[in-house]
């Protein structure tokens, strides 16, 4: 049985009619656009360019992810997330899943697929999540943070880390997402 058609309807398409560069950080840029409602009024959007990131459920074995524990400085407090990280200009998605891998973790995947695409913050960001599954992992030795990066990975059952998202220990939302989509529509590959 397939799924419902998505429901379709009128075009609320706004369109820019000038655009300001409000900030421009060393990660976001914030812009501030001047454009035209569909019912002809002007308005204005301020959102955060972002150069997109990925996202990746590393399996030691069917049961068993790599999660990561560090410090998140805007919420000032630790999380416990999916290895992640922003994707550098002009690399594919897949090759940032890689060397985040091996960077965050020491890890490199003989399997890899594509999960899902994450648009974790509509509002106000262009940011984008792709995720991947990795499997038959290998350590190739000690992880590779970069310079200013504290994290500790560790192994936990994917059941555990469900329940830490039921009980409020997870509450990163890009971690959450990935792994409730999990729970409901993952299955490793043969």
């Amino acid at each position: 049985m397939s799924a419902p058609k998505a429901p379709d309807g009128p075009d609320f398409t706004e369109h820019r009619l000038d655009s300001t560069l409000a900030y421009d950080g060393g990660l976001l840029k914030v812009h501030r656009d001047r454009i035209r409602l569909p019912d002809g009024q002007e308005a204005w959007r301020e959102y955060v360019r972002h150069p997109g990131a990925v996202m990746v459920l590393a399996f030691l074995d069917p049961e068993t992810i790599v999660l990561e524990r560090q410090y998140r400085y805007p919420k000032g407090a630790h999380f416990i997330e999916l290895p992640a990280g922003k994707i550098e200009p002009s690399e594919p998605p897949l090759e940032t899943a890689k060397r985040e891998l091996i960077e965050e973790c020491g890890f490199e995947a003989d399997q890899w697929w594509k999960i899902a695409t994450l648009d974790p913050c509509i509002g106000y960001s262009t940011e984008v999540i792709e995720v991947f599954g990795a499997r038959k992992l290998r350590r190739i030795g000690a992880p590779k943070l970069d310079v200013g990066e504290h994290l500790e990975t560790f192994e936990v059952k994917i059941a555990d880390a469900l329940e830490w998202v039921r009980d409020g220990i997870i509450t990163d939302t890009k971690t959450t997402l990935g792994l409730l989509w999990w729970a409901q529509w993952g299955s490793l590959p043969k």
